[in-house]
């Protein structure tokens, strides 16, 4: 396993403004503290707002978390990142998405997407992804089923966690004890 380019600070040394987002963090819908914010709290406002932000992203759009899911797992692969798709790989098949259509994105495949709404998540994060915007079908489409408040969660979310993968993968977050890399590189 990797180290982690960036010390990952202990319980033990947090200052009060640390412990403070940690704390926030833990009682929060996570429940628990990933490592992910433990190397963000080397700024602990920053890591403060990250959190937030995720939060809300994660937990309270109107996207159905199935949709959600499906777009961070193509953003995750997009980026190749270990440890997002370590953590929402589980999630995405928790929350009803089909192991074809998560082993299809882990493997680089065309996933066997059932409905338009998926269709469209999908179409829409893998270009905004790829080609740094998206096609004016595409976006009409997400309008359509998403609505105006959609097609900016849908948006935003794509720039989270590609923000949160950049982050993992360039500070070399590794993943948790005894877990191995999942997707091939």
């Amino acid at each position: 396993m990797t180290a982690s380019r960036l010390p990952l600070p202990g319980v033990e040394v947090l200052t009060a403004d640390q412990r403070r987002v940690c704390d926030a963090i833990r009682s929060g819908p996570r429940g628990t503290v990933p490592d992910l914010f433990m190397a963000l709290l080397h700024n602990a406002e920053l890591a403060d707002r990250v959190q937030a932000l995720g939060a809300l992203l994660r937990y309270e759009t109107s996207l159905e978390p199935r949709l959600s899911e499906l777009a961070i797992l193509a953003v995750a692969r997009h980026w190749s990142c270990q440890y997002e798709w370590h953590w929402h790989a589980p999630e995405a098949a928790r929350v009803g998405l089909p192991d074809a259509v998560i082993e299809a994105i882990k493997h680089l495949r065309p996933p066997p997407l059932s409905g338009e709404d998926e269709v469209t998540v999908y179409d829409f994060t893998c270009e905004l992804q790829i080609n740094r915007a998206v096609s004016d079908e595409t976006y009409d489409k997400a309008l359509a089923l998403f609505g105006p408040a959609g097609v900016v969660e849908l948006t935003a979310l794509n720039g989270y966690y590609a923000m949160i993968a950049m982050t993992l993968n360039e500070h070399r977050v590794p993943l948790p004890e005894g877990a191995a890399p999942q997707l091939p590189i």
